[in-house]
């Protein structure tokens, strides 16, 4: 069964725009679940603009499809990480174990349809929280919590240092 084109745009712009559940906070960018299943879990994910998500690596492959907005996503080129520019329409794919960052270079929220596992969908749900408007700074505890969460999952942070040398000014994710 498929959509026709008129149908998917319209699906797509909606879900560009509209929230499909509950919205959690991962750290600066949202997120809500559109589909959940054994085999993957589908988000929907929004950066703000300035937003970015720090450089890390995990086990999951992640595929986004760009529903709104300007992002640049890090990606291994052969033995390098280079910033690739990504806006509605592309799809990025980014495997599991690959160092990855992504961040919004726009003036618009920069809007995502993520798929990836359903380990990656609970991983968010253990750290996410009820997003607020604006969203609020976390606290040295959550940030603990987070870095725990991450290695009880077998998740990599980049260092301070790694993300710096990516042009990623963020503060220290080590406990």
């Amino acid at each position: 069964m498929s959509l026709s084109d008129s149908n998917s745009s319209a699906v797509l712009s909606q879900l560009a725009q509209t929230p499909t559940g509950p919205t959690l906070d991962v750290f600066g960018g949202t997120v809500e679940f559109v589909s959940w299943s054994a085999e993957f879990c589908v988000l929907r994910a929004v950066l703000p603009p300035g937003g970015v998500v720090a450089l890390h690596r995990h086990p999951d492959a992640e595929g986004f499809f760009i529903l709104s907005g300007r992002h640049q996503v890090l990606v291994s080129d052969g033995d390098n990480l280079v910033w690739r520019d990504a806006v509605a329409g592309d799809y990025v794919r980014i495997p599991g174990n690959v160092m990855h960052a992504h961040r919004n270079v726009g003036d618009e929220p920069a809007v995502d349809l993520v798929v990836t596992t359903p380990k990656l969908g609970r991983f968010f749900r253990e750290i996410g929280r009820p997003a607020t408007n604006p969203l609020q700074p976390r606290t040295p505890e959550e940030v603990a919590r987070f870095v725990r969460t991450s290695i009880e999952y077998g998740y990599v942070l980049g260092t301070p240092e790694e993300n710096a040398a990516v042009g990623i000014d963020l503060p220290a994710f080590t406990s």
